[in-house]
């Protein structure tokens, strides 16, 4: 069973600055794609940003410049930097990765708020 753990959410004013991290039970090698979802109230799931084993990364226009995605294959892990946060950004953000043979494992999830 592959096991994702996210941490670092919470509440934050508008333009302040959080840090996610998800923390993968499998090593990194059998991961090709790490990445990071949210889904806020009434509204589908989406993708933020992804990064695949070699470091290739993608972002969601509405985060690039501002949220930076990063991996750590010896950690097995994937991190989040989101900052000038607005208050659209408000949602539980989920940690997702893709496998080696084509399977898709997601974390619980974690709250962001931003708000004032």
């Amino acid at each position: 069973q592959v096991q994702l753990v996210e941490s670092g959410g919470g509440l934050v004013q508008p333009g302040g600055s959080l840090s996610l991290s998800c923390a993968v039970s499998i090593s990194s090698f059998m991961i090709d794609v790490m990445g990071w979802y949210r889904q806020a109230p009434g509204k589908q799931r989406e993708v933020v940003a992804d990064i695949t084993y070699g470091g290739s990364t993608n972002a969601a226009v509405s985060v690039k410049g501002r949220f930076t995605i990063s991996r750590d294959n010896a950690k097995n892990t994937v991190s989040l930097q989101m900052n000038s946060l607005k208050p659209k950004a408000t949602a539980v953000y989920y940690c997702h990765v893709h496998t080696t043979w084509g399977y898709d494992y997601w974390g619980q999830g974690t709250q962001v708020t931003v708000s004032s």
